[in-house]
């Protein structure tokens, strides 16, 4: 029996961070396309009555499109690595207002991933370029993080996101809350310490 489901199992691994699955968003339209926006975020738009199996053998066609590209948008974050992890010169305006483009969606992302398995909430996500702050979280909820995490790697980003949810349950950094950190984040030691090993060279490529 033909099936039209909203949600696909991909018929291959991308690895690292992203899903084994794929949104399939169905309406009126006559074709079938892969959408992939800035944070690495991709989508189907299909058919209403377009059968599963056609379209896993499309997603079967279109994953060198989509390994190319995933893998492109993951160098333009990473473009501030050198071989020693010391990042190039300093970054323009233009390159901040792009910066804090895709930490809009990008951030926006982790945080309404990540806040059901810390249980919590949040109200607004903004997104600047702060000198001593990677994120922060108000009494009210409010999450503020740091445009230059686009240039951390995606755990690392996972990692502060998850510390300024953790807020929402503890305004502290007691035992209790760096528990909380632990039970989402496992390995939130190393991400501190990526930070404190590259967290200035990145901060260097404004306010250095």
């Amino acid at each position: 029996m033909p099936r039209y489901s909203t949600k696909l199992k991909l018929p291959f691994r991308l690895g690292g961070e992203y899903p084994d699955s794929v949104e399939v968003r169905r309406s009126d339209r006559k074709t079938v396309s892969l959408e992939l926006r800035r944070d690495g975020v991709f989508f189907v738009r299909a058919p209403r009555k377009m059968e599963d199996a056609r379209i896993s053998a499309f997603l079967k066609d279109r994953e060198a499109w989509l390994r190319s590209h995933l893998k492109k948008q993951e160098e333009q974050r990473q473009n501030a690595a050198d071989e020693n992890g010391t990042p190039p010169g300093k970054l323009t305006g233009a390159e901040l207002r792009v910066l804090a483009e895709q930490a809009r969606d990008d951030l926006m992302t982790r945080a309404v991933r990540f806040a059901p398995m810390v249980g919590v909430s949040f109200g607004r996500v903004t997104i600047r370029c702060q000198k001593t702050r990677w994120g922060s979280c108000s009494s009210e909820g409010n999450l503020n993080f740091n445009c230059l995490l686009m240039l951390a790697p995606p755990e690392a980003r996972d990692y502060v996101v998850i510390h300024e949810l953790c807020h929402r349950l503890e305004m502290n950094h007691s035992p209790r809350f760096w528990a909380e950190v632990g039970r989402v984040c496992p390995d939130y030691r190393a991400q501190k310490r990526w930070f404190k090993e590259n967290g200035g060279a990145i901060l260097n490529r404004v306010f250095g």
